[in-house]
Parts: C-alpha cells; structure tokens; sequence
C-alpha cells in the first residue's frame, strides 16, 4: 500500500462524511440498538451509535462500503465516543476495547476490500477520537469555577485504552477529532505518544480542532493560531477544522492554519449551519461549491464532510479535488 505522507503531496485527499447522519436513515428502534446480547440492559440505549458497531455490523460496513463507493480515501472507525468516559452514560465502560476494536476491524475489512478493486487508489482508516462529553479545562458548575468533571490524567488513561483498541483493530492512522478543548486533545495526544513508545510503533496522526461560533475560537476560547500552537509540539501528520461551522465560515480560519503550519491541513465541514429543527440543508453542490475556495486559495491536502453530509456530499468533493493541486506542504510530512 503506497504511503500516505507521500500521497499527500500529489494529490487532494477525501475524508469521509457523517456517520451519524447516515445511521439516522435506518431509524433504528431501541430493540435494534439492543439487539439479542443487550436485550436485558438496564440503562437505555438508544442512540448510543457507537455500539451498533456491534449490535447491527452490517449497517456500519455498508455505510462505510458507501462512503468508499463515493470516492473517499479515508474512513473513519465508527467510535466518536467509545471511551470509558462517554460510555459511563450507557454503564458501558467494560466495553470499550471491544467497541474499538470491532470498529476497526469492521472499517479495515471494507477498505481493504476497495483497495482490493482499485490498488492504484489506496483505502485508509482512521481511528476517530471524539473529545468526550467532558471538559478537563472549564467547569459546569457556574457556582464552583475551580470545579473540574473531568482530570487530565483520567482523560488520559480513557484515551490510551481507546488508542490501543483501534491499533489491534487495524487502523492506518488517528484522528484525534472536534477538538472544543485543547486540554482533552492534549491528553489524548499524550496517550498516543505513550502507546508509540510502549509498542514501538509509529502511526500518524491526524488532530482537527472546532470553532465553535463566530468568535473565531473553540469553546476553551483559543484562536485558530493558538490552537495550533498548543498541539505542534507533537509531530502530527495534519490540522484542521471540523464541525460547528459550514464550509464557507471555516474559510479565515483554515487561512490561519495553512500560513502557520507546515503540517498537512484538514477540513470536514458541517453541510452548512442546522435550520430551526436542527438539520442540515445545504446540498452537495453547493456544499462543493463552497469548498471549492479551499482548492482555488491552496489552503488544503485533506477535505471532507462532517454533520448532515452524505455519500453524495463526498462524491461532490471527490469529483472537484481532481482538478486541484494539493496545498505545498513546506516540508516533508512527519
């Protein structure tokens, strides 16, 4: 399989859509979420995605079988929030290795099968690494400031039995994703790191921030530079932007990242902004049509769709990154 540092310097590469949006096709009920083996769960458990990696394989694999049929390049494991710390909302703690690890595997099955077909357009996978549902640098307690739901070193220890999951499972590389706290993706990295030196292996890294409104910053209230600066001390394959903002707001933003990096850079935009029942309405053209300005101001090696995009989303953005030289990276990508 030709390397990806190296593919990221001739050509664009595509990222795949939501997994989320498309698992919202199936209507799944709660007796679908359960399945045979968690019949008798006593906590509820519908509409934890995660777990229908295991309850319902099949709808995972074609959904990825999709995205790849679109011409995406990478896929991403379907894991967003299989990590102790999320799954405690499910008293599902005890499975997060599996979760991770039949994600993976599920992932790397199809991919390969695609890599199979076209040996000249190689498949990858990515691990994704959500941001958890807690926040290590600010607290919810409006009365207690100096209150933390969350330690650096419990995020840590989450991540790490995440990461080593995915690794067994098969990915290519990480993807540490919507990053609203730069504390929780620098635990995360942190444990990467760890898991690297512990295996002696190498894998690449992907880490992709959230701009969470106008204000240009994420939601522990860094810019898009200092968000940058706080994660380039580990040696990642790219940065970037996903989710929150649609594809033309994440523009000034991606601007920053590419005349301040020398790491690849990344977007996996929303389908535009959610309407008042909080969904998506842009469509792929013009979703494409937006993401077009990425390619005509070189901003940009990797491309993809977050919140309410489709296959047909990336079939847009695969058929537009042909005709699009990928943004110099100014030196070789660790």
């Amino acid at each position: 399989m030709k390397d990806i540092k190296s593919i990221l310097n001739t050509r664009i590469l595509v990222l795949d859509g939501a997994m989320g949006t498309m698992l919202q096709r199936y209507k799944f009920t709660e007796a679908d979420f359960r399945g045979e083996r968690f019949k008798d769960w006593t906590s509820p458990l519908q509409g934890n995605n995660d777990l229908l990696s295991l309850t319902q394989p099949k709808a995972i694999s074609t959904i990825h079988g999709k995205y790849l049929e679109a011409g995406a390049d990478i896929i991403e494991t379907n894991t967003f929030s299989s990590t102790t710390i999320a799954m405690a909302d499910y008293h599902m703690e005890e499975l997060v290795y599996e979760l991770n690890y039949e994600s993976a595997r599920i992932a790397r099955k199809v991919a390969d099968e695609f890599t199979a077909k076209e040996p000249h357009k190689p498949r990858f996978v990515a691990g994704s690494i959500g941001p958890t549902n807690k926040t290590a640098s600010m607290s919810p307690d409006v009365n207690d400031p100096g209150f933390r739901a969350v330690s650096f070193d419990e995020l840590r220890l989450a991540y790490k039995q995440q990461v080593e999951a995915l690794i067994d499972g098969g990915v290519d590389m990480l993807l540490v994703e919507t990053i609203f706290d730069t504390l929780n993706a620098k635990a995360a990295l942190f444990a990467i790191e760890e898991v690297k030196e512990e295996r002696q292996k190498d894998i690449p890294i992907m880490v992709s921030g959230t701009i969470t409104d106008a204000s240009g910053r994420t939601l522990s209230g860094q810019t898009a530079e200092a968000f940058l600066i706080s994660i380039s001390h580990i040696p990642i394959l790219s940065v970037g932007f996903n989710c929150a903002l649609g594809a033309s707001q994440l523009v000034p933003h991606l601007e920053v990242l590419s005349s301040k990096t020398d790491f690849a850079v990344s977007a996996h935009p929303n389908a535009g902004l959610p309407n008042a029942f909080g969904e998506y309405d842009e469509s792929p053209a013009q979703m494409a049509d937006q993401i077009k300005e990425y390619m005509e101001k070189g901003l940009v090696n990797i491309v993809g769709g977050c919140c309410g995009t489709t296959p047909e989303h990336i079939k847009a953005m695969a058929e537009l990154v042909r005709n699009y030289k990928p943004r110099k990276l100014m030196v070789e990508c660790l």
